[in-house]
């Protein structure tokens, strides 16, 4: 019996504590203002991401060392947690990125075709990069030689130049902080990334906490100019279902009255994020939450992390995903070809998700030459394909093999040849399985004015590969967009409605 309720409470803790490997039912937006924000959000397709932090310094990852979880993204090289977490702390005095050029960052980014951004203004580590007024532990605290630069504020100046730009403006946010003494507390130990006290128990603290971020929230919402996206991280940080509760007392009931201490189980960390949310958007009205994994009316749209979708969703979607190995900057570290980015980001948007694409900047303030090498080539794409990508929505016929497909608003669709790294030259003669053209339509590839040959045979449509010089650009190295044109296209202008049939 014993080891049956050990059994049941880990499943119960790992579903609550470790969150989820699969997408959530998705909650329609009821807010007529959210659901235009986020119609309008759903045709930009390509975001930057970025991750920053006093961690840059070392060049580890993102908070996670401090963390005493076993898990392989929590090592450390120091094996004296105590002496590690104080010299962690201490980054704070003598993190100085005096190369900081956000200007710089949001040329590069529209370059490359991006429309939308993230910045993280706080991990889960605490560190504040904006000028909070709830904490000292901040880019702007006296003890940080950077508090004395004219952009001292990375936030603002980061959003304000991509607001130049027309990006629309993302904060993320992470729920939970490890160095407020209301989250972990340093009357007890940390053994896991949760709260490390009895909610219950002293629940005056935990309302504080509440209190610490909603009052954070507020902050970004009140002193950062126009915020389109809240980007809420740490979905361990959750209330629990009113089912969960009741099992994990019944279990703790059964363990006390076998003469058992109570264990340590998943609480109920009810951050009250719906209120949170309601303030946030009578300051921000049509502000898009993201309260990632946490299913219901507060995850306006789904994050699959690292990975993309093996199908097409109907519903908002966005895969974040590194440029390079890692989230945060490491030096040498392997980054992603602009083949391979170009290659996800018709994936992505063939299914009818959008990617958010992540860089990492250095301690100095500054971004890795692979990082402009490679939004300079997918940007050189972008120039000539964007439209096949921009303002589209996926189908479910999304494609197989080097074929994918995006559908304009319009009804014509945009049928991709993704080219093999190993494809030193193109076919003669390129094969569209899923792809049907009727008598009248017209086909053409973006970026070449000639006219193509093209025939039906099989179920099957095979286009000639004309030669030209327009083949030896790099543009032509990573994928080829036709654009198939109906004799009689419709404006489609509900987003739902856009799926294309298969012609």
């Amino acid at each position: 019996m014993k080891n049956f309720l050990f059994t049941l409470l880990f499943c119960i803790t790992a579903s609550v504590t470790h969150g989820q490997t699969k997408l959530n039912k998705y909650y329609p937006v009821e807010d007529v203002a959210v659901q235009k924000k986020l119609n309008d959000w759903r045709t930009l397709k390509f975001g930057l991401f970025m991750h920053w932090g006093t961690y840059s310094q070392w060049g580890i990852v993102e908070s996670w060392a401090l963390c005493a979880e076993d898990e392989s993204w929590c090592k450390r090289e120091n094996p004296d947690y105590e002496n590690f977490k104080r010299d962690y702390v201490a980054l704070k005095k003598t993190f100085n990125p005096t190369q900081f050029n956000p200007e710089k960052w949001a040329n590069a980014a529209s370059k490359a075709g991006m429309r939308y951004m993230v910045f993280t203004t706080k991990h889960h580590d605490g560190f504040n990069m904006f000028d909070t007024q709830l904490s000292n532990y901040k880019i702007t605290s006296a003890e940080c030689p950077f508090h004395t630069h004219p952009k001292a504020d990375v936030t603002k100046a980061i959003f304000d130049e991509f607001r130049k730009m027309d990006f629309m403006i993302g904060a993320y946010l992470s729920k939970p902080d490890w160095h407020n003494e209301n989250f972990w507390w340093p009357n007890f130990a940390t053994p896991d990334r949760n709260v490390n006290y009895n909610i219950e128990r002293y629940p005056e603290r935990w309302q504080a906490f509440v209190d610490f971020f909603h009052g954070q929230v507020d902050e970004l919402m009140t002193n950062y100019g126009q915020i389109d996206i809240l980007w809420m991280d740490g979905g361990w940080v959750r209330p629990l279902t009113k089912g969960q509760q009741r099992l994990i007392n019944f279990i703790n009931g059964l363990f006390l009255k076998s003469g058992y201490t109570q264990l340590h189980v998943p609480q109920n960390q009810d951050l009250r994020i719906a209120e949170m949310s309601k303030k946030a958007r009578q300051k921000q009205p049509g502000l898009i939450v993201v309260d990632r994994h946490i299913e219901g009316p507060d995850e306006n749209y789904l994050t699959p992390e690292q990975f993309i979708p093996d199908r097409y969703i109907e519903d908002p979607w966005e895969s974040c995903i590194t440029l390079s190995g890692s989230w945060a900057y490491m030096p040498n570290d392997v980054y992603k070809s602009s083949r391979e980015v170009i290659h996800m980001l018709c994936d992505v948007v063939s299914k009818n998700g959008s990617l958010l694409l992540n860089v990492g900047p250095d301690p100095e303030g500054q971004w890795a030459p692979e990082v402009y090498q490679r939004f300079d080539e997918i940007g050189e794409w972008m120039s000539i394909n964007g439209e096949a990508i921009y303002n589209t929505t996926g189908r479910k016929e999304f494609g197989e093999d080097q074929e994918r497909y995006t559908v304009n608003k319009d009804g014509t669709v945009n049928a991709f040849y993704l080219i093999d790294e190993n494809e030193t030259h193109l076919p003669k003669t390129i094969i569209f399985n899923q792809l049907k053209v009727r008598k009248g339509d017209t086909i053409r590839l973006l970026g070449f004015n000639g006219k193509l040959n093209w025939t039906k045979k099989r179920g099957t449509i095979q286009i000639q590969v004309p030669e030209a010089e327009f083949f030896k650009s790099k543009t032509a190295k990573y994928a080829l967009v036709f654009k198939v044109v109906k004799q009689h296209s419709v404006q489609h202008t509900d987003y739902k409605m856009q799926e294309a049939e298969l012609y």
